[in-house]
This record gives C-alpha cells, structure tokens and sequence, in this order.
C-alpha cells in the first residue's frame, strides 16, 4: 500500500527538499523511522539552531529548505528564529508535527494550538483536513515559501503519514513561474526622474544581493556615475563594496542618515526598504531638496515606502531595463573616504574588534561568505571587511541574536566549495552555543571567530547615553573555549595580537577545504562607543 509517507516523500524529491533539518519528538517518529536512503537528516540541539541552519541552507542554495518541529514545544522555541527567516527572506517548509488525529478532540498530551502560534510571520500556515491532503500541502507550501520568501507550516497529526494515499493529480503545480519582466513605461518614468536629477545616489539593499542584481545594479550605478550606499542593518550586501563607486553604509539613527543623503536630489533604493533606522529620533527623513524612489520586489515594502514613487518589480530585469534607457553621466561623482586601517596594537595593548577584523580582512579568500553576528563591532566590520561577492556578507535581518553560529552552519553545508567564517560577539554566541555540536558532529568545516569583551557592550553604551548606571553584571567567567570543546568542537583561545596573526595565517589556505570546525575565542576590549 502506497502511503501518505511515501506521496510526501515524492513531493520532497520533487520540489529538492531531500535535506531535513530537525530536533524531533514522537509525534514525528512515524515520519521519520526508516528514512528512505536518498533523504539526508540533519539534527540540531534546539529548535532555534535547527531554523538557524535551514535559513542559512535556504539563502545559499537560494531554493525552499525543510525543518521539522515537534508540536507545541518545539514551533514555540523556533518562532523567533523563524522571524528572522521571515525577514531575511529564506524559504523554509516546516512540518509541524501534531498528536494522532483520532483523538485531538479530547486534547491529549502533545496536543498543540499551533495555527496561530507562529504569530504573523509564517507566509502561510495549513492544517490539511484529511490525511490524504498532506502532500498536497507540502507542495503549496514549497511554492508558496519560493514566491512569498519565508517560513510556509504545515501541521500534520502523527497518525497521517500511515493512511493510503489516493492516486489523484496533486492540488499543487509541479513547476510554478512567476512573470520576470520590466514595465517599459515605468522604467521610462524613472529613467525620466533620474535624467533630470543633479546629483543621484543608489543605496543598495540585501534583495539584490545576487548574481543578477550584482550585475545590473553595477551597471545602473555605472551609468548614472553615482555613489552607491548600503542600507543599514543590511542582512546582506546589494553591491560590491569595493567598487569605485561605494560610498559605504548609511547610518541607522535620523539625524546622522538626513546628512549624509543631504548632499543628493535623489536618492533611488533598490531591494531595501527606505530608510531603515534604529532608535526613533524626531524630524524629516531626509532634507526638503531630496527625493525618494523605490524598486522593490516586496509588496509590503513598496507600500509603505515614504516614497514619491514605489516600483514593485523584479529586481535584476528592472535595473538592467533602467540601466540601458537613462543617460550617461560624465560628472565624477563624490565618494566619502575610506575608513583608514588601524595600527598593530603597541606590545602589551590590549586587542580591540578593529584589530582582529583588519587581520582578518587581509587573510580572506574573495569568495568567503562571512556571517555576522556582532552588534557592538558591525561599524568595524563592514568598514574593514568589504563584500567582493554575492552572498559574501550574510547577517540576522530581524536584530534578534542566535543566528550567526547556525546559520553559517547551514551555508557551510549548502555551498561547501565556499568559505565560510562567523564572526560573532561572546554574548551572541551563548543563544545558541549548541549549534555548533551540529557543525562537529557532521564535519561542517566552518570557522568561527568570537569576539570576547565579556559584557554587554551595546547594552552598556545605551546605558551611558541615558546617563545612569546599568544593572546586568559582566560575564568574563564564561568560557566559549571550553563550551566549544564540550560540545565535541575544537577551539583556541586568542589573547594576544601576534597569536592572532600566526592563527588566521595558518587558515589563510584552509578556509575552503576544512571539514572541521573550528572556534578562535578572541579576548578583546570592549568598544568605548556604539553609533550604529
């Protein structure tokens, strides 16, 4: 007898979702008992690493990955790791395993409320009403994961997977196209709005962050001969950060954002929401003289873009359309300076994130995928450490921390001819320390640098600008080193600056072929000041 199991597990193959990430409970025993051969299963030690390393999985491979969650308990646990999937715009399928339908009117132990448990973050949620509408379910939540981006549930009670399947056409299309073009008018209404500007400028958000948006925004930016700057809290990087037309990040609080784009008449946004910020600061966006434009490929985002004009369009062919009608610009463009490098620190200075990440810059591979998961120090790194890439720069769009250390897990793991480094801060790497039991036990050769000042340093600086005294005790009796090695990873500890130098030279030639992972827990000071 042919079985719902085995009609979903024809749905997975046929959708590439044969990598399944899960921290399973019983009421998934029945799927998951005697997985066929061709499915591969991954375990993690927390529903927030298991989310973490599909999302990671999903931005590189760029196609739906697939995480199993145990009912009540473990959708709970994943729904801030899912907000963070949501909003860095990972396709994830997540079957969510539910107590034996023949009984739920009588709410037995494991018995879930999980329709409404994720909140607003999941693009859909479904409970199948029969067992034999379960694959169908899993291929409307492929697609609509592919074309919405985000988490898409599936609940399914754990008796299901056993029922026969029925031999009918799925209610569900094989293969799902959405349209690919550009709008020749509204290309020509841009076009015309860039034409008559004085001074344009880009800024460049993580949607376009692909080959294709690489390529056309470079193209756009070219021809318009403009600055080009990257949103802040970026999750990922829209643009070479190292072409002659970056002019950086743009800040996250009003005031210091209004006068950097004050010297722009119109400023174009391109996958990036305008204008993200941090702390609300009062006052106009920007200065009365400058204009705001938006190319989007998110609806949500176009319609509350404080915008004069929002263009809802696939990112890549759109640009590329704009970048072949608007005219070319001979005006040489005014590009902020660099930030400078910072001086080897003098014998017994203490070691600061600038240091450590001006060493690392210097030893990456141009194709590493650096996750970031350092608040106090992301200033720092995107000044020191550029993205020469497409998915070179990979962070937490959402804010919240746990991601970093599962998330380059999971890329690690999709894209392993690539090097992948995680640089995150002490306290970010304790949400989810256990991660990395998954990157040992499976010979994930990430390499994960943490950055140890022993406290909460943003939380601290936040403090001071209030003008009182901070409750929360330092941490310096925490050891990453030693949580790493008990978790079966090996780790060293970095105190000085020459042991730093000896250890990133030495993995200069391994980064792309580890099959280990390794953790550098680098004792640093904390920064004296956080302006993000």
């Amino acid at each position: 007898m042919r079985t719902v199991r085995d009609a979903a597990f024809d749905v997975l193959r046929q959708h590439g979702m044969t990598t399944l990430f899960a921290n399973p409970g019983s009421t998934e025993v029945s799927l998951l008992t005697d997985l066929p051969g061709d499915l591969s299963f991954v375990l993690a030690l927390h529903e927030g690493s298991v989310v973490g390393a599909a999302t990671g999985w999903a931005i590189a491979r760029e196609e739906p990955a697939l995480v199993l969650l145990h009912t009540t308990a473990g959708l709970g646990n994943a729904v801030g790791a899912l907000a963070t999937a949501r909003v860095n715009r990972a396709p994830l399928v997540v079957i969510v395993g539910q107590q034996d339908r023949r009984h739920l009117t009588q709410v037995p132990f494991l018995t879930g409320r999980l329709e409404g448990l994720g909140g607003d973050y999941p693009v859909r949620v479904e409970t199948p009403t029969r067992a034999q509408d379960v694959p169908g379910a899993i291929g409307r939540a492929a697609h609509a994961a592919r074309v919405r981006r985000g988490p898409a549930l599936v609940i399914v009670p754990m008796n299901d997977w056993a029922e026969p399947a029925e031999d009918l056409p799925l209610p569900a299309p094989t293969v799902l196209r959405q349209a690919t073009g550009a709008d020749p008018e509204t290309v020509d209404h841009l076009a015309d709005m860039l034409a008559a500007s004085h001074s344009p400028a880009l800024v460049a958000g993580a949607a376009a962050d692909t080959d294709a948006g690489w390529a056309a925004l470079v193209a756009l930016a070219e021809r318009l001969n403009c600055p080009v700057w990257q949103e802040s809290f970026g999750a990922r990087a829209g643009f070479p950060q190292d072409h002659r037309l970056f002019a950086g990040h743009l800040p996250a609080d009003r005031t210091r954002l209004r006068d950097t784009l004050a010297p722009y008449d119109l400023v174009l946004a391109v996958g990036a929401p305008i204008l993200r910020q941090y702390a609300y600061v009062p006052g106009p966006l920007v200065h009365q003289g400058t204009r705001l434009a938006l190319i989007t490929d998110d609806a949500e985002e176009a319609q509350r873009a404080p915008a004069e004009l929002a263009v809802l369009a696939p990112l890549p062919a759109f640009c590329a359309a704009l970048a072949q009608r608007v005219p070319a610009r001979e005006q040489a463009p005014a590009i902020p300076a660099r930030a400078e490098r910072p001086s080897p620190p003098l014998p017994g200075e203490s070691l600061r994130a600038a240091h450590v990440l001006s060493a690392l810059a210097d030893r990456l591979p141009a194709d590493t995928v650096l996750v970031e998961e350092t608040p106090s120090s992301r200033p720092e790194l995107h000044a020191l450490v550029p993205a020469r890439q497409p998915l070179d720069f990979l962070s937490a769009a959402m804010g919240g921390l746990g991601f970093a250390l599962p998330a380059a897990i999971g890329v690690r793991m999709a894209v392993p001819h690539r090097p992948v480094v995680a640089v995150v801060g002490d306290g970010s790497s304790l949400y989810q320390i256990q991660a990395l039991w998954t990157a040992a036990h499976y010979g994930v050769g990430a390499v994960f640098i943490v950055l140890a000042n022993g406290r909460y340093a943003i939380m601290d600086r936040l403090a001071e600008q209030q003008g009182g005294k901070a409750p929360w005790p330092a941490f310096d009796e925490v050891s990453v080193c030693s949580l790493a090695e008990s978790l079966g990873c090996s780790a060293r500890r970095i105190t000085r600056y020459e042991e730093l130098v000896g250890e990133l030279s030495s993995l200069a030639t391994s980064f792309g072929t580890r099959t280990e992972p390794l953790v550098l827990e680098v004792v640093v000071e904390p920064d004296p000041a956080f302006r993000p």
